[in-house]
This record gives C-alpha cells, sequence and structure tokens, in this order.
C-alpha cells in the first residue's frame, strides 16, 4: 500500500480507520452532490446558482484528476470518478468534454476505458448534445497539436473501441 498524509512509508492503517475515512469521504461527495444538483437553472429574475468553491478550484485540474482515476486504486477510483462526474455536471459544458477527452486518451486498457463510457452514461443524462461537443473537443486537440503521437493513436483506438 502507498504512503499517504495519514501513515508514514511502511505503516498500514487499522480496518477500522480505513472504513472511517471512507465513511467520510461519502458524505462530503454526497454534500457535494446535493449542491451541484440543486443548484438548477436560474431564471432571468433569479440571482445566479451559488458558486461551489471546492468545485471552481477543481476545474483546472481535470486532467490530474483522470490520471488519478486511471490509477483504479482501491477504492479511491470510485470517489474520484464520482468527483469527476460532479465537476463535470457543475462546469458543464468544457469540464465534462475535457474529462471525457482526457479519458478516451489516457485509458489503456478495457477496466480504464469503461470509466470513459460510464462517465458519459451518468453525464448524458443531464446533460444535451455530449456527444457532439466531445467529438468536438478531441478533434481540436488533435488540429491543435496538443496531442503527441502515442496519445493520438491512443485515442484513436479508443474511439474505434467504443464506437
Amino acid at each position: 500500500m502507498p504512503a499517504s498524509v495519514i501513515t508514514p512509508p511502511g505503516l498500514t492503517l487499522q480496518e477500522g480507520v480505513r472504513e472511517a475515512c471512507d465513511r467520510v469521504i461519502q458524505l462530503l461527495l454526497l454534500n457535494l452532490q446535493k449542491l451541484v444538483y440543486n443548484r438548477g437553472a436560474p431564471a432571468l429574475a433569479d440571482s445566479p446558482p451559488r458558486p461551489v468553491p471546492f468545485l471552481d478550484a477543481l476545474k483546472s485540474h481535470v486532467r490530474e484528476l483522470c490520471v488519478e482515476t486511471l490509477r483504479l486504486e482501491r477504492k479511491r477510483f470510485l470517489w474520484q470518478h464520482q468527483l469527476l462526474s460532479l465537476l463535470a455536471v457543475y462546469s458543464a459544458p468544457h469540464c465534462a468534454t475535457d474529462a471525457l477527452f482526457f479519458l478516451l486518451t489516457l485509458a489503456r486498457t478495457q477496466e480504464e476505458l469503461a470509466l470513459a463510457t460510464q462517465l458519459y452514461a451518468v453525464l448524458s443524462s443531464c446533460l444535451t448534445d455530449l456527444l457532439p461537443a466531445t467529438v468536438k473537443t478531441c478533434v481540436c486537440q488533435i488540429h491543435a497539436g496538443r496531442l503527441p503521437e502515442a496519445q493520438m493513436a491512443q485515442l484513436f483506438r479508443n474511439l474505434a473501441l467504443v464506437v
């Protein structure tokens, strides 16, 4: 098990501590979910939806969150994937398409690629035109020359697998 901020290298957590931490994370994610999905679209007379500073701060870290999610570590990838979906809904449409683009580009195994299709399934239920917007993001990244050749080839392989 890798070292964390809780334990130095070589020490392990007691299972009760691990379960308590997992429970706290689940409660935090539930609270974030309520904040994201209860925002709604404001009418013209309404004030804008309340910001969620934590998610606002995460917007610039979508790629890093995707990379960490793809590591598939223990239960961690489950809550990272949930956090990624909440961030994508909160900061739609750009974070949603960016997250799908990064997952499609960086996934190297079927299990990792499944995270992209699972994210798409969650997001497509609440975001319209997600597929065309994601394809547009992929094409824009390719045309801008931002992808190394190996990542571009991986993106094409993964797109062929999901289509």
